[in-house]
C-alpha cells in the first residue's frame, strides 16, 4: 500500500478537481456543519431528506451519507430508499450509527439499513460500533464512555459481520475491512467538545469515497485529513467555539502537500481473530 499521506493527498486533489455531489441525510443538529465541511473539503453537498425526493437525488450523487442522529420512522424510510437507489448505481454509502445503543428505534434502523442497503463504510465511536458488533458498548446520550472489547477488535467484528469497511474513531482511529488494519493517529481532544464533529468526519469520508476506487484506504485517508485539520485548528483556537470555526477553515486551507507531510497513519499487523470470532 502507498503511504497513507500520499493516498490522502491524491484523493483530496481529486475531490477538489472533480467536485463530486455528496448526498447527506443527516441530523438537524449538525446539518449546517456537515454541509460546510463538505464544501471545505471540495465537494458539493445536497441535504435532501424527504422520502418523496431522495431516490431522484441519490440517482445524481457520487456518494451517500446516512446519519441516525435525529431519527424518525419517516427519515429511516428515506434513508432506505436513497440507499437502495445508491446501491443500484454502485454509489458508495457511508453509515454513521449515532447513538445506536440508545434506543430500540436506532438499533432497529441500523440493522435494517445494514440488511437492506449495500453500505460501503460505517464510522462510529467505540460504544456505537460495539453495539453493531453484537457486544456491549456504554453510551451517555450519544457519547461513548467505553466498551467491553478493544477498538481494533470491535472494528474487525463490525467489518466481518456486516461486510463493510469499519472505522472506530477515538484517540486512535482504527479502520479495517476485516483483514487489513489502518491506525490513524491524527486528531485532537477538542473534537469531543464540538457537537457534530463525528457527523462532519463521516461526511468527509463520503467525499473521499466519492472519488476513490479502494474504500479501506479512502476511509482512513479521509479520517487522517480530518484529524490533521483538527490538529491545525487547535493551534489557532482558544476553546471549542473558535475551534469549530477554525476546523472548517483548516479543512479548506489544507493542501495535498500538507497531507504528505502531516498524516500519521499506516497499516498495522494484528493477530488473527480467534476461531469463530
Amino acid at each position: 500500500m502507498e503511504p497513507l499521506g500520499e493516498v490522502a493527498a491524491q484523493l483530496l486533489d481529486r475531490v477538489r478537481r472533480l467536485r463530486p455531489l455528496v448526498h447527506h441525510i443527516t441530523n438537524v443538529v449538525s446539518a449546517n456543519d456537515v454541509a460546510n465541511a463538505t464544501l471545505a473539503t471540495g465537494a458539493l453537498p445536497v441535504m435532501a431528506h424527504a422520502a418523496e425526493e431522495v431516490e431522484e437525488v441519490a440517482a445524481t450523487a457520487s456518494a451517500l451519507a446516512l446519519n441516525l442522529g435525529t431519527l424518525t420512522p419517516r427519515r429511516v424510510e428515506a434513508m432506505r430508499l436513497a440507499g437502495r437507489r445508491a446501491g443500484e448505481r454502485r454509489v458508495p454509502v457511508v453509515l454513521d450509527p449515532v447513538g445506536v445503543g440508545l434506543s430500540r428505534l436506532r438499533a432497529d434502523a441500523a440493522r435494517r439499513l445494514l440488511r437492506e442497503v449495500p453500505v460501503t463504510a460505517v464510522r462510529g465511536n467505540l460504544a456505537e460500533m460495539a453495539h453493531l458488533a453484537g457486544g456491549e458498548g456504554f453510551l451517555r446520550g450519544v457519547e461513548s464512555v467505553g466498551a467491553a472489547s478493544p477498538p481494533q477488535e470491535v472494528a474487525r467484528e463490525v467489518a466481518r459481520r456486516h461486510q463493510v469497511v469499519a472505522a472506530v474513531t477515538g484517540p486512535r482511529d482504527w479502520v479495517t475491512d476485516g483483514v487489513r488494519f489502518v491506525a490513524v493517529d491524527n486528531g485532537h481532544p477538542w473534537l469531543t467538545r464540538v457537537a457534530g464533529a463525528g457527523c462532519m468526519a463521516s461526511g468527509v469520508v463520503a467525499c473521499f469515497l466519492a472519488v476513490a476506487d479502494e474504500p479501506l484506504t479512502a476511509t482512513a485517508a479521509a479520517l487522517a485529513y480530518f484529524g490533521h485539520a483538527a490538529e491545525r485548528a487547535a493551534g489557532q483556537a482558544c476553546g471549542p467555539a473558535s475551534f469549530r470555526v477554525a476546523l472548517l477553515d483548516q479543512l479548506a486551507r489544507l493542501q495535498p502537500q500538507d497531507l504528505r507531510a502531516g498524516v500519521r497513519a499506516g497499516l498495522v499487523e494484528l493477530p488473527a481473530a480467534p476461531h469463530g470470532g
